[in-house]
């Protein structure tokens, strides 16, 4: 039975040492998975497999049966998405080309257009009262006003954020550190399976991956990657989700912290990120005017309506993305005249999925 191009990419992901820079040159070498997977070890010390890399992944194919694993993930419900699906998380598209974006990702639940307004929300596990009550209120304001809640499934902070926007009605992305047939912790399977028919639970990670505090940090990026902004609601001086913080800079997304007492150490995180230029947060309003998303469900609408836009909006349209683009390289790009490209610039303008951020460089809404 020949197997799908798909598998191939589920196969080098089981192999240990090919991540996301590896697969990248695979494909500039081979042109698809499928050839790279069949190459001959010659072939693919000119990849730029190193010894090591090329013993693990020739000792894997050799062991792996690809069909029998695609047939257990079908089995369990899961789904594959990769670099070349269109369901591929929108806001992950600009940072291919660099370490964070994950070839593939396993998936429990779906996916919807309307996920590319999401907001990350992390803190602390050992969430206070305090914590525990403004995490619960803004984020149920957000789900409210339309946007994707992402967070990590974790005890605290991500838990409560995570059942305030099931609870609102809301969508909400559940990223983990491990393996979907591993949920992590495990008190919180019946939270996941909630969690699986409001959005999804999804990893980076291959069945029977177990959790291990280094997979959370590439989890960490991914979850900053996927949202417009990240918001701490709760954290400690060391408290990991700062690490979500520092992915989110990295990438040029907005930083949110909500004021805690500062007598107590689970605001020493929080109090210290606004000191240092987060935006302060005593509302979800502060959250929806930062990012500009007061908009949300007007701008989900006017997208899911794109397919009657023009022929070049769409063309312009599938050319933006969170980051910003100027009219010259959009020109290029298109192969339109600069006019031509301003007008249909200031019709997306008008419709609410563009947005200008500087002189003559724009971003979608």
């Amino acid at each position: 039975m020949k197997l799908s191009e798909r598998a191939y990419w589920v196969g080098f992901n089981l192999v240990k040492g090919v991540g996301p820079v590896r697969v990248r040159r695979l494909l500039e070498r081979f042109g698809s998975l499928e050839a790279a997977w069949l190459a001959s070890s010659d072939e693919l010390r000119e990849a730029d497999f190193d010894k090591r890399a090329l013993n693990s992944f020739l000792t894997a194919r050799q062991k792996l049966d690809l069909g029998a694993e695609m047939a257990r993930l079908d089995r369990l419900g899961i789904a594959v998405l990769t670099w070349d699906d269109e369901d591929y998380p929108a806001l992950l598209k600009p940072l291919r080309q660099i370490d964070a974006a994950p070839p593939l990702l396993y998936l429990r639940g779906t996916l919807d257009p309307g996920d590319e307004w999401a907001l990350t929300v992390v803190g602390t596990r050992s969430v206070s009262a305090y914590g525990r009550q403004v995490t619960h209120q803004i984020t149920s304001e957000l789900a409210l006003n339309r946007l994707t809640i992402v967070s990590g499934l974790a005890r605290g902070v991500d838990g409560t954020a995570h059942q305030a926007a099931l609870e609102a009605g809301g969508r909400t992305i559940a990223l983990l550190g491990c393996g979907l047939d591993t949920i992590y912790p495990p008190e919180h399977r019946g939270l996941a399976a909630k969690i699986i028919s409001q959005g999804a639970v999804m990893t980076p990670y291959p069945l029977g991956t177990q959790p291990e505090s280094r997979k959370f940090h590439w989890r960490n990026n991914i979850m900053s990657g996927m949202a417009r902004g990240v918001l701490v609601t709760e954290a400690g001086a060391k408290s990991g989700a700062l690490v979500t913080v520092r992915y989110a800079l990295e990438q040029g997304r907005e930083v949110f912290a909500v004021p805690g007492n500062i007598t107590q150490a689970n605001s020493d995180g929080t109090n210290q990120l606004i000191r240092d230029g987060a935006i302060p947060v005593l509302s979800a309003q502060d959250i929806l005017e930062a990012l500009n998303l007061e908009q949300v469900a007007t701008y989900q609408t006017v997208r899911s309506a794109a397919p009657n836009m023009s022929s070049d909006e769409q063309a312009i349209l599938a050319l933006l993305s969170s980051d910003p683009l100027h009219v010259d390289e959009l020109t290029r790009q298109a192969a339109l005249p600069v006019s031509q490209v301003s007008s249909t610039l200031a019709m997306l303008e008008l419709k609410g999925v563009v947005r200008q951020v500087a002189t003559m460089t724009y971003v979608r809404s």
